[in-house]
């Protein structure tokens, strides 16, 4: 299997409501891209360890949650709309936090799509002479839906 860049997986968000029943269509995304130096997979996994009569006495490990989660790190580009449907929700709470959020595989065979949550929302500081940061985190609310690339 041949290695791939991890800048060759896309992650793109759009705006959610409570009214919204599907994914919106691909014209309604914006690349999270510009300026983003890192994206790190913070997904966080619940597990249970369980000895079973049937078996030997050793624990069996049962993954009983799985939260997806991904942090981006970089700088802030105000004109980014990407990085300014994340900003707007800065100063927001609950329901309000939440976006679209898709994944591209490098390869494009796969994509991943849910509604996510964004914490962790940074939209400036730093050393006087540094560019202003740009972080955050989004986090799927449910296990997201995999499903074939679609262009």
């Amino acid at each position: 299997m041949a290695r791939t860049k991890n800048a060759l997986r896309e992650h793109w968000v759009a705006e959610w409501s409570k009214e919204d029943t599907q994914a919106p269509d691909k014209t309604k995304y914006k690349r999270l891209a510009k300026y983003v130096s890192t994206i790190d997979d913070d997904t966080d996994e619940e597990t249970d360890d369980t000895a079973f009569y049937d078996g030997d006495g050793t624990k069996e490990t049962s993954v009983i949650g799985v939260k997806e989660s991904w942090k981006f790190e970089g700088f802030r580009d105000n004109s980014d709309e990407a990085q300014n449907l994340i900003a707007g929700k800065k100063r927001k709470t609950g329901d309000d936090r939440k976006v679209w959020h898709k994944i591209v595989e490098a390869d494009k065979k796969t994509q991943v799509e849910g509604v996510a949550t964004a914490t962790n929302i940074v939209t400036a500081g730093g050393d006087a002479g540094d560019y202003g940061k740009f972080e955050c985190t989004l986090s799927y609310n449910t296990l997201p839906k995999e499903v074939p690339y679609v262009e």
